[in-house]
């Protein structure tokens, strides 16, 4: 059985778009308990090393600097044409009400995730997140880029003579971060922490609606392995933020860990939760849930187990997806039980 984290999930995200994860472990920041000017936050962040970035101006306050993942940023005004480099980024400045005058699209999907489609009509794509046409940036003319140190540092001084760039450290599991960070850039830090807020209601309200606290497997398939969730992930986070528990196999502070088609059965939990990256039939998804290990595990057998939409569990990346989620689990943890 192999744990990624670290150095290994930073090579896999480099080639995956937002599977979750990360290089640090988890720490309760305290920041979720802290005072701010735009009211108390009642959602709390996970993840010490990311919570540092940002910006101390006043809420909306321009010019501002921002402290990113490569250094600091100054900006003169409030952003009005944002390229955003990935699909977190997306989502998140959607959030805050702002559409994009460009994106780049993800690997594996139509342009963008699905549930973001009928948002994203009508924004220019700038290349694919690991093939990104800088001619195409420049021609849209930006005042701010979003990405990711993870994803195109080695483009930074090239991006930010285009514009001011603001990358985070990386996508996935400090999806809260990533998006107070992308608030911050765009002068919304009220409006982010109304929207965070939001979310920690709708996880408290979905908890509300959840008779005992069955553990949560999560299986996904990807070409040629098999992993199952861990902490250090989107979803990950989501689940914690709902209180409901992990098989002591995903109660770990890593992404995930990987199991062979053989140890299937280590993916047990009350419910199993699964998706494939990618079509199913470039996994070995079909294989697995049709065969016999599969099918005798006691979730399987007692008909708690259910397939969800990797483009949203895995690939949200932002407060719309973590949304997303919560509707999906509310209805989920409805059935059977």
């Amino acid at each position: 059985m192999k744990k990624l984290m670290g150095i290994v999930v930073a090579s896999a995200l480099l080639l995956v778009a937002g599977c979750g994860g990360g290089d640090t472990k988890s720490a309760d920041t305290g920041v979720g308990d802290k005072e701010v000017a735009t009211g108390g936050r009642l959602f709390k962040t996970a993840d010490a090393e990311t919570a540092k970035l940002g910006s101390d101006a006043a809420p909306g306050a321009f010019p501002r600097t921002v402290k990113d993942a490569i250094g600091s940023v100054q900006l003169e005004k409030k952003p009005a044409r944002v390229v955003v480099l990935d699909s977190g980024e997306l989502d998140d400045v959607l959030a805050l009400g702002i559409t994009p005058v460009g994106m780049a699209t993800t690997a594996g999907q139509n342009g963008v995730p699905s549930y973001l489609a009928d948002r994203a009509q009508g924004i220019k794509t700038v290349g694919g997140i690991s093939e990104l046409n800088l001619e195409a940036i420049a021609q849209l003319k930006p005042d701010l880029i979003l990405g990711s140190k993870l994803r195109a540092k080695d483009l930074y001084p090239k991006l930010s003579a285009i514009a001011p760039t603001v990358f985070s450290i990386r996508p996935g599991f400090p999806w809260k971060e990533n998006f107070l960070l992308v608030a911050d850039a765009l002068g919304e830090e009220t409006k982010a922490t109304e929207v965070l807020n939001d979310y920690q209601k709708r996880a408290d309200e979905v908890k509300s609606k959840v008779q005992g606290s069955p553990t949560i497997s999560l299986v996904r398939f990807r070409p040629g392995e098999i992993r199952l969730y861990g902490n250090l992930s989107f979803i990950g986070v989501i689940l914690k933020d709902v209180g409901l528990p992990r098989p002591k196999l995903q109660d770990v502070q890593d992404l995930a860990v990987e199991v062979s088609q053989e140890n299937i059965g280590q993916a047990a939990g009350d419910r199993i939760f699964y998706s494939s990256y990618g079509k199913p039939d470039t996994t070995d998804e079909t294989k697995v849930v049709n065969g016999n290990l599969w099918k005798t595990i006691p979730a399987v057998k007692s008909g708690n187990s259910a397939r969800v939409d990797d483009e949203v569990w895995f690939l949200g990346l932002g407060p719309i997806g973590a949304m997303s989620v919560l509707n999906d689990l509310q209805k989920l943890l409805a059935e059977k039980g």
